[in-house]
C-alpha cells in the first residue's frame, strides 16, 4: 500500500512538473523570433498538386485516437499543401531514377538486338534467290513451272514465319528481370549460328562456283525457311508449353500482417517464378495497409512507456555498480505483472473498435440510400427537362457527393482507410456508378471491403520497384525447398516453394455380379 503511494504521488508531482516545463517551452518560444532559418539544412519543401487523400494526409497516424466529433471541428483546406523530404529521401529517389533509366536503356538495347536479328532471319532468304539474278543473270538456267511454285511456298512461308515471331516475341514486356531469360537466349544464338551457317554454305558453294541450277537455288531457299519454321516450333515448347505442367506449389506470404496465398507453378527459373507471384499478387492479395498494424506498436510502446524506475536510497556508492541490474530486473517483473492484465485492455479495445466501426457504417449505409434516392428523383426530373437541360453523370455525383462525403470520411478514417482513397477517385466511382446505373451496395462495396490491390490507384501499386533476393541464381530453375524474398518499399513477400508429389493411383475391380441378391420370401400359413 505504502509502495503504491508512493508511485501515485510522485506521478503525480512529476506531471505537474512536466506540465509546467512544457509550458515554460511554450512561452519561450512564443517570444523565439520566426524566421525561415530555423528550418532544418537537410529538408526541401515541395509543392504538391490538390490530388491529395480526401481524409488527410497519406502517411499513417494509427496511434492517434481520432474525435468522434472531428468532422464538426476540422477546417478542411483545399488547394496546394507542403511537404517535406530529407536528403536522404532526395538521394533515394535520385537512385530510383537511374535505375528506371538503365532499366529502360537495357530494355531498348535488347529490343534493337531482337529487331536486327529478325531482319537478318527475314532478309536472308529473299537474298538468296535475288543475289543470282544480280550477279551473273545470263548463266542461270530458265526456272520451270516447278519452280515458280516454290516461289509461292517461300512467300506463305515467310508470312507464316512473321506472324508467328510477332505473336511470340513482340509482345510488350510485362516487367523487367534482374537477369537474361536464359532459353530465349539460346534460342536467339541457335537462330544466328544457324543463319551464319547457311550464309558460308550459300558462298563457298554458290556464289563462288555461280551454279547455273536456279531451281536447286530456290530449293535452297525452301529449306531454310522450313529450318526456320522448327526452331520457332523449339521456341514455342520450350517458352510456353514447357512452364503448363504443374510442378511446384509456392507459399506465399506477406511479412507485415501474414496473409498467405498458395500456387501452383511449372518448370520455372526463379526469376520468372517471381514474376508470376507478383502478377498474381496484384489480383489476389488485398491492399498492403500500414494503418492496421499501428495499434499493436501503439499498445507495446504505451506499456513500456507506463514502467519507470525509480532509486528510493538516492545515489551512493554502490548505486552505479547495481543500477543497471537493479532497472532491468524491476523492468522484467512490472512487464510480468502487466502482462496478466494486458489481454483485457486488448479484449475491450477491440470492442470498442468494433462498435466504433457498426455505427460508422450504419450511418454511411443510411447516407448513401439517401443520395441515391435523391439522385432518382433528379432523373424522374430531368426526363420533364429539355434535353439541354440534362445533368450528366459527373455533375451529379458532384452534387450528391457533400451529404455523404461525411458520413464516408468518418468510416474511412475509423477503418483506417483514409490514404487509399482520395477525393476525385471517390467522385469517379460514384459517377461509374449513376452511369451504370447501379445500387447503393454496389456502390459502397469497395470501401466496406478492401478490395485487391489492382482496384487502387496507380500510387498505391504500379509505381513500384521489386527486389529479389535469393541465395541460389536466379536463372536457376525451382527446386524442392527454395526460399526468396520480393521486397518492396513497406514489406517483403516471402515465397517457400515445395515439390507436388509424385501420385500412384491403382485401380480395384469389383465384380458387378457382387452386388446382385436374391430376396426369398416364405410364405406363412395360419394354424
Amino acid at each position: 500500500m505504502d509502495t503504491e503511494s508512493t508511485y501515485s504521488g510522485y506521478s503525480y508531482y512529476s506531471g505537474r512538473s512536466r506540465g509546467s516545463h512544457r509550458h515554460g517551452e511554450r512561452s519561450r518560444d512564443r517570444h523565439k523570433p520566426r524566421s525561415k532559418d530555423s528550418r532544418s539544412e537537410k529538408s526541401v519543401t515541395i509543392n504538391t498538386p490538390p490530388a491529395e487523400p480526401l481524409l488527410g494526409d497519406s502517411s499513417v497516424r494509427g496511434e492517434q485516437v481520432q474525435d468522434d466529433n472531428w468532422g464538426e471541428t476540422t477546417t478542411a483546406v483545399t488547394g496546394t499543401s507542403e511537404h517535406s523530404l530529407s536528403q536522404e529521401d532526395i538521394v533515394r529517389i535520385t537512385k530510383d531514377l537511374e535505375d528506371s533509366v538503365g532499366l529502360d536503356c537495357r530494355r531498348y538495347f535488347t529490343l534493337t538486338l531482337a529487331v536486327i536479328l529478325g531482319l537478318l532471319v527475314f532478309l536472308t532468304p529473299l537474298a538468296f534467290l535475288v543475289l543470282p539474278h544480280l550477279l551473273w543473270p545470263d548463266k542461270l538456267q530458265p526456272c520451270g513451272t516447278a519452280c515458280e511454285g516454290l516461289f509461292i511456298s517461300v512467300a506463305f512461308k515467310l508470312l507464316i514465319l512473321l506472324l508467328a515471331v510477332w505473336a511470340l516475341f513482340f509482345r510488350s514486356p510485362r516487367a523487367g528481370l534482374p537477369r537474361v531469360f536464359v532459353f530465349r537466349a539460346l534460342l536467339a544464338v541457335l537462330v544466328l549460328l544457324f543463319v551464319v551457317s547457311y550464309w558460308l554454305f550459300y558462298g563457298v558453294r554458290i556464289l563462288e562456283s555461280q551454279d547455273e541450277n536456279y531451281q536447286g537455288i530456290v530449293q535452297y531457299a525452301v529449306s531454310l525457311v522450313d529450318a526456320l519454321l522448327f526452331i520457332h516450333y523449339l521456341a514455342i515448347v520450350l517458352l510456353e508449353l514447357r512452364q503448363l505442367q504443374p510442378c511446384f506449389s509456392v507459399c506465399v506470404t506477406r511479412n507485415t500482417d501474414g496473409e498467405t496465398r498458395q500456387y501452383n507453378l511449372g518448370q520455372l527459373s526463379v526469376q520468372r517464378a517471381a514474376l508470376a507471384i507478383l502478377e498474381n499478387y496484384y489480383c489476389d492479395f488485398s491492399v498492403h495497409n500500414p494503418a492496421l498494424l499501428s495499434a499493436s506498436k501503439s499498445r507495446a510502446a504505451k506499456h513500456l512507456a507506463g514502467l519507470k524506475v525509480y532509486s528510493v536510497d538516492g545515489p551512493g556508492n554502490n548505486a552505479a555498480a547495481g543500477l543497471a541490474h537493479s532497472q532491468s530486473r524491476a523492468m522484467i517483473a512490472a512487464a510480468a505483472r502487466r502482462r496478466d492484465s494486458s489481454h483485457n485492455e486488448l479484449y475491450y479495445e477491440d470492442a470498442e473498435h468494433e462498435r466504433r466501426v457498426r455505427k460508422r457504417k450504419a450511418r454511411l449505409v443510411v447516407a448513401v440510400e439517401e443520395a441515391f434516392t435523391h439522385i432518382k428523383r433528379m432523373q424522374e426530373e430531368e426526363q420533364k427537362k429539355a434535353p439541354g437541360d440534362v445533368m450528366d453523370p459527373r455533375e451529379a455525383a458532384q452534387a450528391i457527393f457533400p451529404s455523404m462525403a461525411r458520413a464516408l470520411q468518418k468510416y474511412l478514417r475509423t477503418t483506417k482507410q483514409q490514404h487509399c482513397h482520395s477525393m476525385e477517385s471517390i467522385q469517379q466511382h460514384l459517377a461509374f456508378c449513376i452511369t451504370n446505373n447501379m445500387t447503393p451496395k454496389a456502390f459502397l462495396e469497395s470501401y466496406l471491403n478492401p478490395g485487391p490491390t489492382l482496384q487502387y490507384s496507380r500510387d498505391h501499386w504500379r509505381a513500384r520497384q521489386w527486389t529479389l533476393v535469393s541465395e541460389v541464381s536466379v536463372t536457376s530453375g525451382l527446386n524442392d525447398g527454395t526460399i526468396f524474398l520480393l521486397k518492396c518499399v513497406d514489406f517483403s513477400l516471402v515465397v517457400t516453394c515445395r515439390r507436388i508429389p509424385y501420385i500412384q493411383m491403382s485401380e480395384e475391380f469389383i465384380d458387378p455380379k457382387s452386388h446382385k441378391f436374391v430376396l426369398r420370401l416364405q410364405s406363412e400359413t395360419s394354424v
